[in-house]
């Protein structure tokens, strides 16, 4: 029985195949203008008015949106809905329990997953988003639950127009897979 369970470990499937530098191009340009927007827009226009555009989790959302865009998780609903539910989870488990924050930084992991699983929007980086919002300081907590909305939600959808825009411009590329 340990050594099936072990066994397991080994994996077995096949490693993925490479990609094009066409597509290594695209998906970097992408993320240059995605990132950029967002990373210019907050230094001149949200943190001189104490907050933010630019969150960690964009970064892992910018490699689903630019680099995988046919995966399930990188889609407009996951990638919009991941952040908003997993901000709104994270504020809410600060607000509860901040003064313990190995635990509110658990339990808003874990309520983002499971919000994210009950309304078909994983986005894995939902997950930092939430704890983000646990761990991200005064500037963050100050925002209370409008940081589900500004930066996740307004910096996820700058994201996704940059998407929509780049990932189409190649006739080898099309985004998205679906909507809803």
């Amino acid at each position: 029985m340990v050594r099936k369970y072990i066994a397991k470990m080994k994996g077995g499937a096949q490693s993925p195949p490479g990609v094009s530098f066409t597509e290594i191009l695209w998906s970097g340009l992408g993320s240059a203008a995605g990132i950029g927007i967002c990373g210019y827009l907050s230094i001149n226009y949200f943190e001189p008015r104490d907050s933010t555009l630019l969150i960690g989790s964009f970064g892992a959302s910018a490699v689903l949106a630019y680099g995988a865009i046919k995966s399930p998780l990188a889609q407009p609903r996951n990638l919009i809905g991941g952040h908003v539910i997993s901000g709104l989870a994270g504020v809410a488990c600060y607000n509860l329990f901040g003064d313990t924050i190995w635990m509110a930084s658990s339990l808003a992991v874990s309520l983002a997953i499971a919000a994210m699983l009950l309304t078909k929007t994983l986005h894995p980086p939902g997950g930092a988003t939430a704890l983000i919002a646990v761990i991200g300081g005064k500037k963050i907590h100050d925002l209370g639950f409008l940081y589900a909305f500004i930066p996740a939600g307004l910096g996820a959808f700058i994201l996704l127009i940059i998407a929509l825009l780049i990932n189409n411009l190649s006739k080898n590329r099309k985004y998205p897979e679906y909507w809803f």
